[in-house]
């Protein structure tokens, strides 16, 4: 199923249309005392013989078309998942989603999970994250819904956190009609889609149990100020000010934008956090220095890192063992939400 305004057909393109990946070639192995994990390495290495280009080179069409190529790293199909699509409320009329309901599962007292696919908010969508969004039901025997945001440029901010907020707003809404317990609302999502979760939180505090976060994406690289260390293993700092330019469009960054500005007092009283940080992602340092504002404001947060990761190994499980361990971590903390 396809978003609105979005061509039917992103299947593959040449090897010359993929964003780039090749500053991993002049990096060391090593930030500080963490080393690159050598299943990363390798794969980095293989990515960059393809000779990839940056996003800004190829193009909104075709950097969308090489993250969907991209599935070809998620690994084997899981099974054990019942899998149905549905249209829920977005911010201008319904949006598709797609459902995921463990069959093994015999209660309706399951957690709930609203997931947003990550991709920079231009790129990614309910298909680009299936294999995970599997994963995660079938490890935490929970329904989850992976919701398809419209995206930049041709909606921009705040287009996809308004689809957010009224989608996990229907859910918790319907949730015994998915399935799930309606006081076990997890909102969580990764890398652009952690912002939108993050960001939608926010708005939902009272309704969202709650929130898993996997490196995500929460200020502009201007504010951010990646470190040269973390910066081209996979995603680089212009990837991010490019996703950044056709998000905002010109538009001034608030805390809906970017959830990191956020006074104190707007982050008192957030349900619970679980956030993964990788260490070789030039996102790191923001989502720990945001996991660190949270427990200042005195919201629960578990900060786990994985130091010798890159960025998007959520979705490597082919290639890389430790995203089964990254989906084993999020299923335990769905697990463990409570009303």
């Amino acid at each position: 199923m396809t978003a609105p305004g979005r061509a039917a057909d992103e299947g593959a393109r040449s090897v010359n249309d993929f964003p780039d990946a090749s500053p991993a070639t002049d990096r060391p192995s090593t930030t500080g005392e963490a080393r690159l994990a050598p299943e990363a390495a390798d794969l980095l290495r293989r990515l960059t013989e393809l000779g990839l280009r940056p996003y800004a080179e190829v193009g909104v069409l075709a950097a969308r078309h090489a993250v969907e190529a991209a599935r070809w790293m998620q690994g084997e199909k899981v099974d054990g998942v019942a899998v149905t699509d549905l249209l829920v409320d977005g911010g201008d009329g319904r949006v598709p989603a797609r459902v995921y309901r463990p069959t093994a599962a015999s209660s309706t007292e399951v957690p709930l999970v609203v997931w947003f696919h990550g991709g920079g908010w231009v790129c990614g969508s309910v298909a680009s994250v299936d294999r995970p969004c599997r994963a995660i039901a079938r490890a935490a025997g929970a329904v989850v819904v992976s919701v398809e945001y419209r995206r930049p440029p041709e909606t921009p901010f705040p287009g996809p956190l308004e689809d957010a907020v009224a989608a996990t707003a229907w859910c918790a809404d319907h949730a015994a009609e998915l399935g799930a317990h309606p006081g076990r609302v997890v909102i969580g999502g990764d890398s652009a889609g952690g912002n939108l979760a993050a960001a939608a939180a926010r708005w939902l505090r009272d309704r969202v149990a709650r929130q898993v976060l996997v490196y995500p994406v929460l200020v502009p690289p201007d504010a951010a100020g990646y470190p040269a260390h973390n910066d081209g293993y996979l995603l680089t700092h212009a990837d991010m000010v490019w996703f950044w330019e056709h998000h905002l469009d010109g538009r001034p960054v608030t805390p809906d934008a970017a959830p990191l500005l956020a006074s104190d007092d707007e982050l008192r009283g957030l349900p619970s956090v679980a956030i993964a940080v990788a260490g070789f992602d030039p996102l790191h340092d923001e989502g720990v220095t945001y996991a660190e504002r949270l427990r200042a404001a005195g919201v629960d947060v578990e900060l786990r890192d994985w130091p010798d990761m890159i960025h998007g190994f959520l979705g490597m499980a082919g290639e890389l063992p430790q995203s089964a361990g990254l989906i084993t971590w999020i299923a335990e903390r769905i697990g463990r939400t409570t009303t």
